[in-house]
């Protein structure tokens, strides 16, 4: 037997259902630490050590997102 069940809601209304916290404050800020890093106002080092609090698995993860970058920057790439 198989049952599907849909359900018609906005994503702030799901989120508030299922209990998960309201992010836009911090993704807000992020958007304007990111924005203002494209700017120049913001020195690299300080978005990497923002970048390792946040990646998992630590310095592994900060690694593996340094390399994609770099990949991504190179023709062909």
């Amino acid at each position: 037997m198989k049952i599907n069940v849909e359900v018609d809601c906005t994503p702030e209304e799901a989120r508030r259902f299922m209990g998960l916290p309201d992010l836009s404050p911090l993704h807000a800020r992020y958007i304007e630490k990111m924005g203002d890093m494209m700017d120049g106002s913001v020195q690299p080092e300080m978005v990497e050590a923002m970048m390792k609090g946040w990646a998992p698995m630590g310095e592994a993860g900060m690694t593996f997102w340094r390399q994609l970058f770099e990949a991504g920057g190179k023709p062909g790439g």
